[in-house]
């Protein structure tokens, strides 16, 4: 498919779900370590599972400086309720040493005055931290022209034919951004709508097409669900 035919594909996909859930405001919901490390928790982990792990976690420690001095047990701990949290644990210790050994403290605030790749690549040099989570904290927390692309955001984009069957979620946040403009509250809320659309109704193992509003431009529903439902 042409560049233009897939931006106007993607275009029709954003207003589309946006008109479903309805446009959010882009506004930073949480401080910029704590979405940092809450980010870095939630892998294959429940939003719920997410904010309790990382309640417990400041409830027993309350510093970023002592969550990086803890032993290492007493993290896995306090963290437990995050999946493989015993893999988690040591990441997260070794990128609070690493954030504050170059910056001097527990703060990423700086990363407000970077251009967004320079800030990509300083996340992405964090133990830990891939281009998902790199990109979260500076769409959520800085505004920058950045994309997210989780499970969700993924599954519905390459079932709807924005990027195609062999793409994978890290070269997705180039291919996505491509064909999206260079506007922060677009690009929010593309991920947001995404987000919700693969929580709510294109799921995973049996996607409820028939409250979907993007089956005639979906290539999943033409190939699977429109001869059946013809016939």
């Amino acid at each position: 498919m042409a560049d233009d035919a897939l931006r106007e594909k993607t275009k029709i996909t954003y207003e589309r779900l946006v008109a479903l859930y309805g446009p959010v405001p882009l506004a930073p919901r949480r401080e910029p370590m704590h979405e940092l490390i809450s980010t870095m928790l939630s892998h294959r982990t429940t939003q719920a599972n997410e904010a309790r792990a990382f309640q417990q976690m400041w409830a027993r420690f309350g510093s970023w400086e002592a969550i990086r001095d803890a032993p290492l047990g007493d993290l896995i701990d306090a963290i437990e309720p995050s999946n493989f949290p015993e893999t988690k644990a040591p990441r997260i210790q070794a990128a609070l040493r690493q954030i504050i050994a170059e910056r001097g403290e527990a703060s990423i605030d700086f990363l407000a005055d970077l251009p967004a790749d320079e800030g990509l690549a300083w996340l992405m040099a964090l133990p830990g931290v891939g281009i998902k989570t790199a990109s979260l904290v500076l769409l959520f927390c800085f505004a920058k022209p950045v994309l997210p692309v989780d499970t969700h955001v993924h599954r519905v984009s390459q079932r709807v034919g924005l990027i195609g069957p062999t793409v994978g979620p890290a070269p997705a946040h180039a291919a996505l951004l491509a064909l999206l403009p260079a506007d922060p509250y677009v690009l929010f809320n593309f991920h947001v709508a995404l987000l919700k659309h693969g929580q709510r109704i294109c799921i995973w193992r049996s996607p409820r097409c028939e409250l979907c509003p993007l089956t005639a431009i979906c290539d999943w529903y033409q190939e699977h669900r429109a001869a059946k439902s013809s016939g």
